[in-house]
């Protein structure tokens, strides 16, 4: 005697998992071959400059995670000198193999000319390691430990970036003239590494804060203590990345994970982060790539960001 289970429709169980599989398969596909390539420009305004001041055209790169031999990603990145910025800002996580410093800088050639600041992430220090994704769902992931770490040719970038004129931002604090007024930039190396140290702003003359100025802060994963002491101190804005936008995202509701303690609904876009009655703009990256054990985006394009700064108004 055999037996043929159903499901409530009537059809058999087995037909409807198949079902259930192909479509897992078939969205895992697009996920791995198509979405992840879908590169995009996100575009937001934000009125915070001092009055009177040229407008300012920053662009936000992260999370590019190099791999040799990822052409439409080089070529992507090459041809975003393309939107003419001003000013490029890189929140870290740039390699994903020994080999990629090479590649990464042949990709940003033409924006290395463009005045510049960076911060490192995790993947700029250590390469990826093979990690079971439900992890992440147990928290943010743990740094790799002393034994299982692989080294990445960081110094190296370092070295490039800042033959380029792209002003280092690890626990320092540097201010930068453009045009009529004063970017006071201040960064951290990876909280996700615990290696973050505020510096504090650039502190200037006794008269610096009646210049037209602006401050800015940049670190790679935005963690809530990071967030809340560079808003403590003033910031005008805040740039970050390290979340992917949550990498895997359910349409409709969003990402699902930050891999830090920011709140789910902040792990992609432009929001205002209030502290202490203090509140600051705060753009998170999706980034550009993924980790190269992890090669899927789903609901959740690789993006740059390029971010137009005008003159708020008069008070």
């Amino acid at each position: 005697m055999t037996s043929t289970h159903t499901s409530r429709s009537g059809a058999p169980l087995g037909w409807a998992a198949g079902l259930t599989l192909t479509a897992a398969a078939a969205t895992l596909g697009y996920a791995a071959a198509v979405e992840r390539t879908l590169y995009e420009v996100r575009t937001e305004t934000l009125p915070i400059l001092p009055p009177g001041a040229s407008t300012l055209r920053v662009l936000h790169l992260s999370d590019i995670h190099m791999v040799p031999g990822q052409r439409s990603k080089a070529d992507w990145l090459h041809g975003l000198a393309g939107l003419k910025p001003d000013l490029v800002v890189n929140t870290g996580d740039n390699l994903s193999h020994r080999k990629a410093v090479g590649p990464l800088l042949e990709a940003l050639e033409p924006l290395l000319k463009v005045p510049g600041v960076f911060v490192p992430g995790s993947n700029d220090y250590y390469a990826p390691v093979v990690k079971n994704p439900l992890r992440y769902f147990a928290g943010p992931s743990i740094p790799p430990k002393e034994f299982e770490r692989r080294d990445l040719p960081w110094k190296d970038m370092f070295s490039a970036f800042g033959a380029a004129g792209w002003v280092d931002l690890t626990n320092r604090s540097q201010s930068i003239g453009f045009r009529n007024m004063r970017i006071d930039f201040t960064g951290v190396d990876d909280p996700h590494l615990d290696r973050d140290r505020y510096a504090g702003y650039p502190s200037g003359s006794s008269t610096s804060a009646e210049a037209p100025h602006l401050r800015v802060a940049v670190a790679h994963a935005p963690y809530q203590r990071v967030l809340d002491y560079f808003t403590a101190d003033g910031a005008d804005l805040m740039l970050a990345g390290h979340t992917h936008g949550g990498q895997v995202c359910v349409p409709g509701y969003g990402a699902l994970l930050s891999n830090c303690d920011l709140p789910t609904w902040r792990a992609r876009g432009l929001t205002q982060w209030d502290h202490e009655g203090r509140s600051a703009p705060l753009n998170v990256s999706a980034g550009i790539g993924t980790s190269r054990f992890a090669p899927v985006r789903f609901a959740c394009r690789p993006e740059a960001v390029l971010l137009t700064l005008t003159p708020r108004l008069p008070r």
